[in-house]
């Protein structure tokens, strides 16, 4: 971070030229930058205000900027553009494959469930283990390319995996063991099917990871739209306002085509109505991953830990009011329960992760350093 008192004396009154300091304190980010756009949202990054721009004899950090980046000898400009162009006749090449690499994990994931349907016994084990491997892998390969890809410097710090794996396990085995613990059971394990003792809702998942696809096609719409906004603005305030709208516009989009592949997977899989818990839990989980590509990970990673153990202590109260003297713990679940149903355990969870997670992101996402690339805010 930029020691600003120091900046102050550099753009004292006698300083003979006080943007001088400012560009020697940052040329690194200056002689990176491509454009004065990222010289701004580095700025930004380190502590500087349109405010302090002011001390430097310029109106905004955007001003101050264009003239930090004037100034940085662009030399090698050509050399570069010339040894860049091979690079970006690739990037048109991979751009089919990146647009069409998020519908895979939906493809395999519905043939898996196709498998499961049309097989008994132990060749239904074996295929569901194959379905579960098949999609695995497809998620990491869609995750790893695209607006939704980690940059290596934050992929260590995101450890928001395992609590992602916690929630669509509830989402596919926690209505049905919440229904079943109210009613004394179960019984059993679940044996993959809906009218089981422990039923299992595969819908939900089906649709979530459908809804990889959107996800990536929207996060890629959002980042491109932040950047006109970026390009556009001529002010920090500026730009926090103008890309606020773009930031829920893209919730809703992504939320509209949840909804309607939710509509679509219950019928595909002859079940009831799916949850309105999926899309409750696919907002927490694109808002969350939104976040952490831009480098805010703490929010993400404890909302997502705090869900994942709500909903985990929902049954597990239920089961606890069992023992004697205990039975007060599962009355407050199981009078919501009888109340709106089990999916109203996942819809406040969910939804108020979601809520919490999208007002910390029209915060955050609304800064113009949120939108340089890790090695670029160094």
């Amino acid at each position: 971070m930029t020691d600003l008192s120091e900046l102050d004396r550099g753009a004292a009154p006698g300083a003979a030229d006080p943007v001088k300091v400012l560009l020697h304190r940052h040329r690194e980010l200056c002689e990176r930058a491509v454009d004065p756009l990222e010289i701004a949202a580095g700025l930004e990054a380190h502590g500087i205000t349109d405010r302090t721009a002011a001390r430097f004899r310029h109106r905004d950090v955007f001003s101050l900027a264009e003239e930090l980046y004037a100034r940085v000898p662009r030399g090698a400009d050509t050399a570069a553009d010339a040894s860049a162009a091979p690079a970006r006749e690739g990037d048109h090449r991979r751009s089919v494959a990146v647009l069409l690499l998020p519908l895979l994990p939906g493809t395999l994931c519905a043939a898996a469930l196709i498998a499961l349907a049309r097989t008994h016994g132990q060749a239904r084990l074996y295929a569901a283990a194959a379905g579960v491997v098949a999609v695995a892998l497809a998620l990491r390969a869609a995750l790893r390319r695209g607006p939704l890809a980690l940059p290596d410097a934050l992929a260590s710090r995101s450890a928001t995996g395992s609590w992602t794996c916690w929630l669509l396990v509830y989402a596919v085995l926690g209505d049905g063991l919440l229904r079943t613990a109210v009613a004394g059971g179960p019984d059993g394990l679940p044996d993959g099917t809906a009218g089981g003792d422990w039923p299992v809702a595969l819908a939900p998942l089906l649709a979530l990871i459908l809804a990889v696809a959107p996800a990536t096609w929207t996060a890629g719409l959002f980042l491109t739209r932040a950047r006109r906004k970026l390009a556009a603005s001529r002010g920090l305030e500026d730009f926090a306002a103008s890309v606020r709208p773009v930031l829920l516009g893209a919730v809703a989009l992504f939320l509209g085509a949840l909804a309607a592949l939710v509509a679509l997977c219950a019928p595909f899989l002859d079940a009831g109505p799916v949850s309105p818990a999926v899309l409750a839990l696919g907002v927490l989980l694109f808002v969350a991953r939104l976040l952490t590509v831009h480098g805010f990970t703490h929010a993400p990673r404890v909302i997502l830990m705090l869900t994942a153990v709500a909903q985990v202590l929902a049954p597990a109260t239920v089961f606890a009011a069992r023992l004697p003297g205990c039975a007060a713990l599962g009355a407050p679940v199981e009078a919501l329960t009888a109340a709106a149903g089990p999916s109203a355990v996942p819809v406040l969870a969910c939804g108020a992760g979601a809520l919490i997670l999208l007002v910390h992101a029209s915060r955050t996402l609304g800064r113009a350093s949120a939108h340089l690339r890790p090695e670029q805010a160094r």
